[in-house]
């Protein structure tokens, strides 16, 4: 039996959308036609489109689940069970085509993690963790330990939104109040002195030029950044050699670097400990870790790294070696070789690099904002100075 999708119109002519099981999609159109529905739409569950696929896409809707499942597999339930109840949840109702198809792929035989693997948008890290926690026997386990990573996740994105909104409200009013005075107010004062014949300072035609030079580029000169933003993202994408080079011109920026360098080691840490915990090999955990951090430039010095350990180097050593690690993890390392907890010790070492660089990004959230505002009145006061030296200058004439 599988699952299908289906958007139509019942007997009161009211349109209405949910899911069938059925042998195909004839037998589908069929038990459908028995409860009096007519279908628009006919489709196999998957992730689909629309509100459904952007809901399945963020990183917390997927912990949420993975707690839930995580929590009915621990109370004994199979899995084709425990998505049976999930599905049938109203707060998840956008998302049950995709947990629909995840349950069609396990009735046939397919792992959970490949199951939820074909259901698309995972990161190659929680299928690391799925398949850690089958090879385990406690994908119970393995869930509610990607739940939190994800959670964790998911909160520092929001907190550095949540910082960027202020900063993002000044240079929005910065570029209103420039092209207000610059396209409109200024333009206007000038014809009026102009008219009246006084000269012109060189701050006012200085600004004026700038306004003029603005109109007549500035929409070519966005369309152009646009699309240079728009190509250079895809070469970034297909292109991890030109990414690592980026990221290592950022390491040597101040404030940029330490962020960086705070954010990678706790990815890595986390993500290290979560796999050996979950029996990963070594070298393999290794490798996903690298993967797990985001930065093109730590996964190829981690690959690089695991072959000495693969030949019986220690792994303090070859963390020491991964330059954007080698500030924040090689102790923490060390220690849990020397105690014989190492999972125990990344963990900290997880917590305590995110501390700094909470810290890091609180500091530089209070640079900033002042910096943006000093930006913003030196901005108004060109301008408003480009208008009142014509007006001094008129007086001074007329006296």
């Amino acid at each position: 039996m599988k699952t299908f999708d289906y958007r139509g119109y019942d007997g009161a002519g009211r349109r209405v959308r949910g899911l069938v099981e059925a042998d195909g999609l004839k037998d589908a159109r069929e038990r459908l036609a028995a409860r009096g529905i007519l279908p628009e739409r006919l489709t196999p569950a998957t992730a689909g489109g629309g509100r459904g696929a952007a809901r399945w896409s963020r990183a917390g809707e997927r912990a949420a689940i993975y707690r839930e499942l995580a929590s009915l597999l621990h109370a004994g339930l199979t899995m084709t069970h425990a998505l049976d109840i999930l599905i049938e949840s109203p707060e998840l109702a956008l998302l049950r085509p995709t947990l629909a198809g995840i349950r069609d792929r396990v009735r046939e035989g397919v792992s959970p993690a490949d199951a939820f693997d074909g259901a698309g948008a995972l990161t190659p890290f929680e299928t690391a963790v799925l398949q850690a926690g089958q090879r385990a026997g406690a994908l119970d386990d393995s869930m509610k330990r990607l739940a939190s990573f994800l959670e964790e996740q998911d909160r520092i994105r929001s907190r550095v939104r949540s910082a960027l909104i202020y900063p993002a409200v000044v240079g929005v009013l910065a570029v209103a109040i420039a092209i207000l005075m610059l396209g409109f107010m200024l333009p206007s004062f000038a014809r009026i002195f102009e008219e009246a014949r006084i000269p012109l300072p060189a701050l006012t035609r200085a600004v004026l030029a700038t306004g003029r030079i603005a109109g007549i580029l500035g929409l070519p000169v966005l369309v152009l950044a646009a699309a240079a933003v728009w190509i250079g993202r895809r070469r970034l994408r297909a292109s991890p050699a030109v990414r690592a080079r980026i990221e290592r011109a950022l390491a040597r920026l101040p404030v940029v670097g330490r962020a960086r360098a705070a954010l990678s080691g706790m990815r890595f840490a986390r993500t290290l400990s979560l796999l050996l915990r979950g029996g990963v090999p070594l070298l393999e955990s290794l490798r996903m870790s690298g993967r797990a951090t985001g930065s093109a430039w730590v996964e190829a010095e981690v690959d690089r790294e695991a072959e000495t350990v693969r030949h019986g180097g220690r792994l303090a050593d070859a963390v020491r070696r991964v330059a954007p690690l080698q500030s924040t993890l090689p102790a923490w390392v060390q220690a849990g070789e020397a105690g014989g907890d190492l999972p125990g010790m990344l963990e900290l070492a997880g917590m305590r690099c995110e501390e700094l660089w909470d810290r890091t990004l609180t500091r530089a959230m209070a640079l900033l904002e002042p910096a943006l505002i000093l930006i913003l009145g030196a901005l108004v006061f060109v301008l408003a100075l480009a208008i009142l030296l014509p007006i001094l200058g008129m007086n001074q004439g007329m006296a």
